[in-house]
């Protein structure tokens, strides 16, 4: 599961590599988390930078199964699914990041947290698919979920699965309204190795609430407990 990430440029860099405005209450996030609003771009007005909940919103938090359902969204399975299927032509949208965590298991209680970037340390974008509807009050509300796929050989030794990256070839198909399905779903692959790096960070990322340039700083491997290990 992909539940943490980084986006952490500023709004010029952002509209640069994007082409679309960013909103004026925009700050960087080096701890983007499930339930927090945050910059996408969806693929039918891609003139502008929305901010949408990750997954759910913290209302819905305690509902860890849900939860996990939300926040990401396997590739494998959205031709399976008739609302992912109609999502996949409807509602695309690009994620801006520059970076995604990862923990690598050491033991039954132990893990380390990673930072993959990009070798270039480039903006990129995940795929994504987003939600609209209205809670008990009426209000009109939007998530949306990250596509994930397994994981390239790099980050297959932290974990299992990773987000789709796309590049900017692969950001026009998904962008373009008048993309087939099998067009979208050839976007939907793991990301070259050799195109990404990674290092330890500080266990401090495992506190949604975090959110400070530091947290991004490679760091000494420790668990989440804070204690230095041996394995990296």
């Amino acid at each position: 599961m992909i539940d943490r990430y980084s986006i952490t440029a500023t709004k010029a860099k952002i509209h640069e590599r994007f082409h679309s405005e960013v909103l004026d209450n925009y700050a960087p996030n080096y701890n983007a988390s499930p339930t927090q609003l945050l910059p996408v771009i969806m693929h039918t007005s891609p003139q502008g930078v929305s901010t949408f909940y990750w997954g759910n919103l913290p209302k819905w938090s305690k509902n860890k199964a849900l939860s996990e359902k939300i926040i990401n969204i396997h590739a494998e399975t959205i031709l399976e699914k008739s609302s992912l299927k109609r999502g996949l032509m409807k509602s695309r949208c690009l994620i801006p990041a520059d970076g995604f965590y990862a923990w690598r298991k050491v033991g039954k209680k132990t893990t380390i947290p990673y930072r993959f970037v990009l070798t270039d340390s480039d903006l990129f974008s995940f795929a994504g698919i987003w939600e609209e509807f209205e809670d008990e009050d009426g209000n009109e509300l939007h998530t949306y979920s990250i596509i994930t796929t397994p994981a390239n050989e790099l980050v297959s030794s932290v974990q299992e699965r990773m987000p789709v990256i796309l590049t900017p070839s692969t950001e026009k198909i998904w962008m373009d309204q008048a993309s087939a399905e099998s067009e979208l779903m050839n976007c939907l692959v793991s990301y070259p190795p050799d195109k990404m790096s990674y290092y330890p960070v500080s266990p401090r990322i495992l506190d949604s609430t975090a959110n400070a340039p530091s947290l991004i700083i490679p760091t000494p491997p420790a668990d989440q407990f804070g204690n230095l290990t041996l394995f990296d």
